[in-house]
């Protein structure tokens, strides 16, 4: 397969990402899709604007984020992110579903932060990089070049309380091998690959710090709403190794993944399928819904058993 931009087996300079992104387009609005939803939210939590993305013709983008309204600096924070990737619809509704549904649910017990869409930019375009070309999720590092995952990151440095828990929500769709892959290919300068892309939900554990009780809560509560993606036949899902029914393991912080970030005990990344014809798109925000509700009940029934050690952001 070859990319549209820039010469095979040559990484992309400053003319190839112009190229690229003159070539997206506004598909949605993050306005009406996402401001609109959190403006409706400011009777049952606080809203906080944490930056602001200034991208020319494009126009400028507060970043915003939904926080327990009362909030208590000797409670533990629970923390939920979506659209890091903006095309990742379900992670952006999901996010805003549980917020408008469930934020208060645990006043007394912890503080809750919910970024629901961390790259507006790219939500707009049903994209996964920034407009630069460069790929927040593998950017929340001191030295990431991302403006979305460095936004984030400085709100969490100043956010009083002690992160406990982290789910970051997300998608694999089919457009990861028919345009993100290749693209990805492309920007760097190297062949692309082609893999598979796995028929259901998932999970993403910590290589470094995993969590196999916590993650197979998480499946529990979901295989209830939609179908749990099976391992392929040489028992991975995108090419890691299959460790427990719909769980695979990546080193999050190391990656400069979103789910990283923290120094949260308990932390995941979701994988919700929305191309399968065995889902919905009504059934992909309630499996993220239904996916940080069980991380919660999990994390603060253990944090009441005394089980809760590692609680620095």
């Amino acid at each position: 397969m070859t990319y549209p931009i820039g010469t095979p087996g040559t990484p992309w300079e400053a003319r190839e990402r112009a190229a690229w992104r003159a070539a997206q387009r506004k598909q949605r609005s993050y306005a009406d899709d996402v401001l609109r939803v959190v403006e409706r939210l400011r009777d049952r939590a606080e809203v906080v604007e944490y930056g602001r993305l200034e991208e020319g013709a494009d126009g400028v983008l507060p970043l915003v984020a939904l926080r327990t309204r009362d909030w208590d600096a000797e409670l533990p924070v629970l923390l939920v992110t979506g659209g890091v990737h903006g095309y990742e619809t379900s992670g952006v509704h999901g996010a805003l579903r549980f917020a408008a549904d469930h934020l208060n649910d645990y006043v007394g017990r912890a503080n809750v932060l919910v970024a629901p869409c961390v790259s507006p930019w790219a939500y707009e375009r049903i994209q996964r990089w920034n407009p630069h070309a460069v790929d927040p999720n593998r950017s929340f590092k001191p030295d990431g070049r991302s403006q979305e995952s460095s936004s984030l990151m400085r709100l969490l440095a100043a956010t009083t309380g002690r992160v406990i828990l982290h789910v970051d929500l997300h998608e694999t769709t089919d457009t990861d091998e028919t345009e993100f892959r290749p693209a990805l290919a492309a920007r760097d300068g190297k062949p692309h690959e082609p893999g598979t892309i796995p028929d259901g939900f998932y999970l993403v554990d910590d290589t470094d710090h995993p969590q196999p009780d916590f993650q197979a809560a998480i499946i529990d509560a979901v295989s209830k709403v939609t179908h749990i993606a099976p391992a392929d036949a040489d028992g991975t899902i995108i090419g890691s190794v299959v460790v427990a029914p719909g769980v695979i393991r990546y080193p999050l912080a190391s990656l400069g993944l979103c789910a990283g970030m923290t120094k949260a005990r308990y932390r995941t990344t979701t994988e919700v399928y929305p191309d399968s014809p065995r889902a919905t798109p009504e059934q992909c925000n309630a499996a993220q819904v239904a996916a940080v509700r069980a991380g919660i009940a999990f994390v603060l029934d253990h944090e009441r058993a005394g089980d809760g050690r590692d609680r620095s952001a």
